[in-house]
């Protein structure tokens, strides 16, 4: 049995800002969902060229920091 990898694209600004983010909940601006990633899972973090990055993390993982992030209801 394999885990399913979930791969969370990055985009960023020329100024450094976070313009665009994958599975991103609701209740997070982009910059503030990178920021979780980047504090919790930096180690699954791979910068690519032109502004961009790419988190690979498992299905499970994405799913905790969802769940930790989005407070009471």
């Amino acid at each position: 049995m394999s885990l399913q990898q979930i791969i969370i694209h990055v985009r960023f600004a020329p100024n450094g800002r976070v313009i665009q983010i994958g599975q991103r909940p609701g209740k997070l601006t982009p910059n503030g969902w990178f920021d979780v990633l980047n504090t919790r899972a930096s180690s699954a973090y791979q910068p690519l060229a032109r502004g961009r990055g790419v988190f690979r993390l498992s299905r499970t993982a994405v799913d905790t920091l969802k769940q930790e992030t989005a407070g009471p209801g």
